[in-house]
């Protein structure tokens, strides 16, 4: 019998340029050629809408294309749980990972998806005294890139997460290294986010023109939604030579501003009571308060200037309305204007309710200006929590993130990302909100282990890195929050995460294939160590968690461990995965697995050593049950 090809499982994470071919491809299928596209059968199509010079407006710096490489380049990378360090690891829905954020967000690709609702980072300031890890040289092969970085040592295999330097002022490329670091990490960011979803960043004077204009191009200038001043601290500046600087920014962008109707916070206790007016009518909409329906503050659109028709007479504004014509006759004849003149002058105002049509009280509208929570809060939680408060410098407060998550305040069930996490105060204000309003808020930090000085008082205190420092910040905060809520009511039954699953950045579990083979002896030692390709040391739950990644599932799968014949797979979410990692499998493993119907069968290529006959039966009839089989 001829054996039938089963198809291997790829080891590396999303390839981003092959997703944006295929994306082209679906749109304009005559384009893609042999896997390329065709830019002169492209541009056939748009015409005069490709621009072919290099007068056109837009940021370039030392090293940008480079970045597309960086972006591009597939990761091997995996993450490995580490349960000693976890809370509640079982049960918990966050998450906290360990490691180069840019690598991590590569492993992240498949998995999370257009699946975060809203991400918050407070990047590196590029201060000229701050580190991060950057390119510092422009010309390179890919071979030397993943070198360089960490990624690859000389033998081809993945070692470590890459390293820190500092990026001082009087470096040649001092604005290009920090715009090479942020650009991939935006980039890939924004695959993350849902359609709905909203992108905050702190920045402060120093690099805010250059954001602004990466963001512009990254999630469309359409997209832009604010740039928020941030009034951050108060007093102090005895030292300094000019002005005392006491605000932040932060730039606010939507994945698709057209998918968001709008932003609306909480409502306010205090604002209810304006609404005072009473009206019978509309009482199921409670209490109304009146605005003015005429305004200066607008473009003139005369569109926007006719008159309304009161008692015979003709109403005119000073400039114009608000509405359109036709929502303000609608609201008249439901009796939502209140028209009187006083002093030979007309007054028109409209009743704003309370409740909305679908009965939901009215939200605020969040402003650009943002007097406080003040840094000296953020600094006063550390020291709450630590009992020192240098063991971190300058962290935010949780009533600012608080305040950002609550423009998705309507999404209780939102998962939230922050790849810079530091000290994790994201994650305590995600634990904190929900402790408050009931919700069931996920969060995924991403901290790289960052070493802390051996002078600092992190180190002295026992903190190794700045991780560290991070996941003992969510035990303390998760402690104090639940000895607040001892004796509370309970929310609708629901059940307060104060956990964390913990991984760290690692290599594969499998070996990796090498692709600058130039002899028949590399290709021989090659082969031979991919008859087994799964490394020896390797354990079975760091395998089913990068399997779980590599094929899309997320970092909270459900897993039962199942058996059959002696032998035993894991039946993941509800069983539409099944994963054997034994290293011998049976007929009667095989036949029970088929019966449970899963969507996806894994296994070990090395289980069926010996059994050709039993592999080919395999996927003939995995294949008739519409089973899609993979080995590793």
């Amino acid at each position: 019998m001829k054996e039938k090809q089963v198809s291997k499982l790829s080891g590396q994470s999303l390839d981003i340029e092959q997703a944006h071919i295929e994306n082209l491809k679906s749109i304009f299928p005559q384009v893609v050629k042999d896997g390329k596209v065709d830019f002169k059968a492209l541009q056939l199509i748009l015409g005069d809408d490709i621009a072919s010079d290099n007068e056109r407006y837009g940021l370039n710096w030392a090293g940008k294309m480079d970045c597309f490489r960086h972006i591009q380049e597939p990761t091997t990378a995996t993450l490995k749980p580490i349960k000693e360090e976890s809370v509640d690891f079982d049960n918990t829905e966050n998450i906290f990972i360990e490691g180069d954020n840019l690598q991590v967000l590569k492993t992240l690709q498949k998995s999370y998806h257009g699946k975060i609702k809203m991400i918050y980072i407070d990047p590196p300031y590029n201060t000229g005294n701050d580190t991060f890890i950057y390119p510092d040289r422009f010309q390179e092969s890919k071979e030397e890139y993943l070198q360089r970085i960490g990624d690859k040592d000389t033998e081809g295999n993945l070692i470590k997460d890459g390293f820190l330097r500092k990026n001082s002022k009087d470096a040649g490329h001092f604005h290009s290294n920090w715009l090479s670091m942020m650009y991939p990490r935006l980039f890939l960011a924004k695959n993350l986010l849902h359609q709905e979803g909203l992108i905050f960043v702190s920045i402060d004077d120093g690099e805010i023109h250059n954001l602004r204009m990466i963001m512009n191009e990254l999630f469309g200038e359409n997209n832009f939604i604010s740039q928020l001043t941030w009034k951050k601290s108060y007093g102090g500046g005895s030292k300094v030579k000019h002005v005392v600087v006491l605000h932040e920014y932060i730039l606010v962008y939507a994945k698709d501003k057209e998918m968001i109707d709008k932003i609306e916070l909480p409502p306010n206790p205090e604002a209810r009571k304006y609404y005072s007016g009473k009206d019978e009518k509309h009482d199921t909409r409670g209490p109304y308060r009146t605005q003015p329906l005429a305004t200066n503050s607008m473009d003139a659109r005369p569109n926007l200037r006719y008159p309304i028709i009161f008692e015979g007479e003709e109403v005119w504004p000073e400039k114009q309305w608000q509405w359109s014509r036709e929502r303000t006759l609608k609201v008249q004849k439901e009796n939502g204007l209140i028209i009187s003149k006083e002093s030979g002058k007309w007054s028109v105002r409209y009743k704003q309710y309370l409740f909305d049509e679908n009965g939901k009280e009215r939200g605020a509208k969040p402003f650009s200006i943002l007097d406080g929570p003040y840094t000296q809060e953020g600094t006063a939680e550390v020291k709450n929590l630590f009992g020192n408060s240098k063991i971190f410098a300058f962290p935010k407060s949780t009533g600012i993130i608080k305040r950002f998550v609550n423009y998705i305040y309507q999404d209780r069930d939102a998962i939230i990302l922050d790849y810079f996490a530091g000290s994790c105060t994201t994650a305590h204000a995600i634990m904190a909100l929900n402790a408050e309003d009931g919700g069931n808020r996920k969060y995924i930090m991403i901290q790289l282990p960052e070493p802390c000085e051996e002078k600092s008082e992190a180190f002295k205190a026992g903190y190794k890195t700045i991780a560290d420092i991070g996941k003992e910040r969510i035990r303390r905060a998760a402690k104090k929050i639940k000895e607040e809520q001892q004796g509370k009511l309970d929310f609708g039954g629901g059940k307060l995460d104060l956990g964390f699953k913990a991984f760290k950045l690692d290599e594969s579990s499998f070996k990796p294939w090498r692709s600058d083979i130039t002899t028949s002896k590399q290709l021989e030692k090659q082969l031979s160590l991919f008859t087994d390709n799964v490394k020896p040391e390797a354990l079975q739950e760091n395998i089913l968690y990068e399997l779980a990644l590599k094929t899309g599932l997320d970092l909270n799968i459900k897993v039962e461990e199942k058996k059959a014949n002696g032998k035993k797979y894991f039946a993941i979410e509800n069983g539409k995965l099944a994963i054997c990692l034994e290293e011998k499998i049976s007929k009667g493993l095989i036949e029970k697995v088929i019966k449970s119907k899963p969507e996806k069968f894994i296994c070990l290529d090395r289980a069926f050593a010996g059994n050709d006959q039993l592999k080919t039966n395999t996927a003939l009839q995995m294949e008739a049950e519409k089973i899609e089989f993979k080995v590793i």
